[in-house]
């Protein structure tokens, strides 16, 4: 057998190619849209990718099947009831797929998805290893509650994914090694670890969601303390059900101040520190460093169009990240920003960042606002601060007062940048983030 397990640690996800290599035949599983590396591992073990499995209908990326399809010919399939407008072979439970002495037996797992299959790799007669999608994390389980808005209630997923789990994962032989389709800091769960495999056993004895209870408290448990959904999901749902345009090389067209689009949104992908030394005024700051696409999500509305502002040389890395939730409408980047700013000082504007000890001198009626997640807020906050999460906050803006001073704060400094840019461009005139985050804060109150 080759198994290859590929890390996208800015989506944190996992995708997989398996293969044969006595028949030289594969598969991949779930993969992210840019596909080379599966390509060329393909080709430096003698394989022929001739099916693209995809362990449920994505929301929180666009996976790569049409381009892997195109690329090699191979087959898309999903679980059987998944509801897409481009070609399948649809995997039913107990589906064995021979690639020779590899063996892949695809399991129905619905309750993250009602589509959800894992599957099973056999390997000399055993089961050697589950890639459990979204059904089974290390450390957690796939949260029921996306589908809401579709029709499907949270509940009855849950009940699906407990049966999932109990007759058909935690079924297999402790020693089964565990590989999920995502880890930790992914919205597709609430306590996913860091590690990239696990077993059967170790999941069965440390897993919060797989300890000895009934039914209904596995849905009470597993459907509380969910964040936000990031806003783009839905629409990363939709394209990846659709016959979608695929992902190819462009070069970026270079715009002067004058050629950026009146309905474009300027995304400025330079770090904090450097975008509030100055920008263009109006644009939004999301780090290209952190979890650049996911929270470009959050703030950004699929299909605007997009200009970028990137440090020299990263245009195209931030217009792939892009591309790898479905925002294709990147129409160019602005190169020297600060040579063009300094030539016209009107459209510049600075970012103020406060270190937590100089917030209560510089507004004394300021909003205080924290846009760290729920489990986060759970554990404490500044006195009197509105809980508004990053995800929600576009939406929420009618919740806070323009013409107030405003304060904001995350865990550490990179959220609270991109908030706060948000905020001015929605009109805000007053807006700091504190340095540090809450830690930094929550020091200051200690003293």
């Amino acid at each position: 057998m080759l198994f290859h397990q590929y890390q996208l640690g800015c989506l944190s996800l996992f995708s997989y190619l398996v293969g044969d290599e006595r028949t030289g035949r594969a598969v991949v599983i779930d993969p992210q849209r840019d596909i080379g590396q599966y390509l060329a591992d393909a080709d430096a073990g003698g394989l022929q990718i001739e099916r693209v499995i995809e362990t449920h209908v994505h929301a929180d990326f666009v996976s790569g099947h049409l381009e892997l399809a195109r690329a090699t010919g191979a087959a898309i399939s999903y679980g059987a009831g998944a509801d897409v407008e481009f070609p399948i072979e649809p995997l039913v439970h107990g589906t064995r797929l021979v690639l020779g002495d590899v063996e892949l037996e695809v399991r129905a797992t619905p309750g993250h998805t009602p589509e959800s299959i894992s599957l099973v790799v056999w390997d000399g007669g055993a089961p050697w290893g589950v890639l459990t999608g979204d059904t089974l994390f290390i450390g957690d389980v796939g949260r029921p509650d996306l589908l809401a808005a579709a029709g499907t209630t949270a509940d009855a997923l849950a009940r699906q994914l407990h049966h999932s789990l109990h007759e058909q994962l935690l079924t297999l032989p402790d020693a089964t090694r565990v590989f999920p389709a995502h880890g930790a800091g992914s919205s597709c769960g609430k306590a996913l670890s860091a590690a990239t495999e696990s077993t059967i056993g170790e999941q069965r004895a440390t897993n919060y969601a797989l300890q000895p209870m009934d039914e209904e408290t596995f849905v009470t448990v597993v459907t509380e303390g969910q964040s936000v959904p990031p806003p783009y999901f839905a629409f990363a749902s939709t394209e990846n059900r659709r016959a979608h345009s695929l992902l190819d090389d462009v070069v970026l067209p270079r715009l002067h101040l004058a050629d950026v689009p009146d309905d474009a949104v300027v995304l400025d992908c330079r770090a904090a520190e450097t975008f509030a030394s100055g920008h263009l005024r109006g644009s939004l700051n999301v780090g290209i460093d952190g979890r650049f696409a996911e929270y470009v999500g959050d703030v950004v509305a699929p299909g605007r169009p997009v200009v970028l502002v990137t440090d020299p040389g990263r245009e195209d890395e931030a217009r792939v990240r892009l591309a790898r939730i479905g925002f294709d409408t990147v129409v160019g980047a602005i190169a020297n920003v600060d040579a063009l700013l300094t030539a016209d000082p009107e459209r510049a504007a600075t970012a103020a960042r406060l270190p937590a000890a100089d917030v209560a001198t510089w507004a004394e009626d300021a909003q205080v606002v924290d846009v760290r997640n729920p489990g986060e807020v759970a554990g404490g906050g500044a006195p009197g601060a509105v809980a508004i999460p990053l995800a929600a906050l576009v939406n929420r803006l009618g919740e806070l007062d323009p013409g107030r001073p405003v304060v904001v704060y995350c865990a550490g400094g990179y959220r609270s940048s991109i908030a706060a840019s948000v905020l001015r461009a929605a009109g805000f005139e007053r807006v700091a983030d504190v340095l540090g985050g809450w830690p930094a804060w929550q020091a200051v109150l200690a003293a």
